[in-house]
């Protein structure tokens, strides 16, 4: 666990952070930047939480607890031929995620057009987390092009963004409430 006992250190006064394992790195690392957009996308979740009820809101309860494993995992990079020790995203995070895709989807009515994020409070919230969501799965699918980023913490993101998009449905009264694209419609 984390004690934090002083909040404000002044190290990161020039524009430097500390990661996981100690290593000094500027504010706009790219690992900083997806595992603050990992940050950033617990706390949509945590202003859907205020208009969720019940299961939906038991499941973002375990979605944000996952997002800080998530951040805890992208600040810890690998080091070569040293044995990992890190909190890492595992499969099993992945396989519930899929697990409660389906049981929602299940409840829905096959989509007839995109939906535009809206319909009830909750749901517009969960759209803007699946898109910080999405943010973070670019910007950590980018720094696997340039150093070991956990696989399974990209398959987790990929899956978490469809999560919230049929939860944000699962929010708006099991699609009742879902605010349909119609193509064209302004013109």
């Amino acid at each position: 666990m984390v004690k934090l006992d002083k909040i404000y250190t002044r190290g990161g006064d020039r524009g430097e952070t500390s990661l996981g394992g100690g290593a000094r790195v500027p504010k706009h690392d790219l690992r900083v930047r997806a595992y603050g957009t990992a940050d950033e996308a617990n706390a949509v979740l945590g202003l859907a939480r205020l208009g969720a009820e019940g299961d939906v809101d038991a499941t973002l309860a375990r979605i944000q607890n996952d997002l800080f494993d998530l951040g805890a995992d992208l600040c810890r990079p690998t080091v070569p031929g040293a044995e990992d020790t890190a909190l890492r995203i595992s499969q099993p995070q992945v396989q519930r995620l899929e697990d409660e895709i389906d049981a929602m989807n299940a409840q829905l009515e096959p989509l007839m057009s995109f939906i535009l994020p809206g319909g009830s409070e909750a749901s517009a919230w969960l759209h803007l987390g699946r898109t910080v969501v999405r943010r973070c799965e670019r910007l950590m699918t980018e720094l696997a092009t340039e150093e070991d980023v956990n696989p399974i913490a990209i398959q987790y993101v990929n899956r978490l963004s469809d999560h919230l998009f049929v939860l944000a449905r699962m929010a708006n009264d099991a699609g009742k409430k879902d605010v349909l694209w119609v193509p064209g419609a302004n013109r």
